[in-house]
């Protein structure tokens, strides 16, 4: 069974490797992000998934054509995102078809849905990645779900009552509804049992996450932070990294002190205007692409389409054609616009 140490923010290896070079044309892609269904069952502020009207899917038998090639590609590990994947309508069958080729599973998951579905999950998925949004009213507030954290709960127990060697870890997003709760965030990871927990900002700027124009002002303003946020922002980091000294030593907080300064509060202030984005170290388009449900492939969550795997190519013609290339060779991760305000980079490790 293939085994990625699994970090829900950058599924990267240990950081004292050397991080796998940018080359072209693409002949290993050890990581492929796949929205197998293209619903979500929260109705969250900060994505417009659950906004879709459409119900499209990927099959199993899509996925049973295309996993030779994956497997020749050295794809070693798939991410299940979306979406809720539990929502597929074959998911498991998919995840067989995965396994039988050595290709290990992550889950993402809004965690609704383990209790139902742990049994199955633990025989097929390496580890699970919940969102965790803070406390039990701030995360019931801003998954606009009724006992979202109670069911969260229940189901990050249901999986290890079924497998404790299933890592469930936590990825809290940081916005105006919750970045006060820093520390009550890390007191709830470990009320129900998770095995980590990691931050990351909103994502206010791009068109992911079904949102093809992009957002206007007001949708911001209810995400980002404000100058006021910002000073507060800083003490509950300063707070947390007294009083949680502990779990940042143990691993049981992903990021350092230093990086969640850079990731949360360098980042609201720089779409503020009052500092720069961190420099971006991200080999995400080189390492790593996104297949969506309705077939479209991105070199990330957040640059545009490549292509589309039902239009006739295969993911390694998409990945390798001119424009792909050319694309890939003409992008500066430092400078470029999309690039500098990512919130959720990948810098994977040899």
């Amino acid at each position: 069974m293939t085994i990625l140490d699994p970090r829900p923010t950058s599924l990267a290896f240990d950081d004292a490797a050397s991080t796998l070079p940018r080359v072209d044309p693409i002949t290993q892609l050890p990581i492929l992000i796949l929205f197998p269904h293209s619903r979500c069952n929260c109705r969250c502020v900060m994505c417009d998934i659950w906004r879709s009207t459409t119900r499209t899917e990927l099959s199993a038998a899509d996925v049973a054509r295309w996993v030779d090639e994956w497997r020749s590609l050295g794809v070693r590990r798939v991410v299940l995102s979306g979406g809720e994947a539990l929502l597929h309508s074959h998911l498991w069958e998919l995840c067989d078809h995965l396994r039988a080729a050595d290709i290990g599973v992550t889950l993402l998951s809004t965690g609704l849905l383990l209790r139902r579905h742990a049994a199955e999950l633990v025989k097929r998925c390496d580890d699970v990645v919940v969102s965790l949004d803070g406390p039990q009213p701030t995360h019931d507030r801003i998954r606009n779900v009724p006992r979202a954290f109670d069911r969260l709960a229940d189901g990050v127990a249901a999986v290890k009552e079924a497998d404790r060697r299933v890592q469930v870890t936590g990825r809290c997003t940081i916005q105006r509804s919750n970045y006060a709760e820093l520390r009550a965030t890390v007191a709830a990871a470990h009320a129900i049992g998770l095995d980590r927990i990691s931050f990351l900002a909103a994502d206010v700027s791009s068109d992911a996450f079904n949102r093809p124009d992009g957002w206007d002002g007001e949708r911001v303003a209810q995400v980002a932070l404000e100058r006021a946020d910002i000073p507060l922002l800083v003490a509950e980091l300063d707070a947390m990294e007294r009083e949680c000294a502990a779990d940042f030593a143990s691993g049981f907080i992903a990021e350092s002190p230093a990086k969640l300064r850079k990731r949360l509060g360098q980042y609201y202030a720089a779409l503020l205007g009052e500092a720069d984005f961190a420099p971006n170290d991200c080999n995400a388009p080189w390492v790593s692409s996104v297949i969506e449900s309705d077939g479209t492939v991105r070199p990330c969550f957040f640059q545009p389409p490549l292509g589309n795997i039902f239009s006739g190519q295969s993911l390694v013609e998409i990945l390798n054609s001119e424009e792909a290339v050319a694309w890939r060779q003409g992008l500066d991760v430092r400078r470029d616009a999309i690039c500098r305000k990512c919130v959720c980079t990948l810098s994977l490790k040899a």
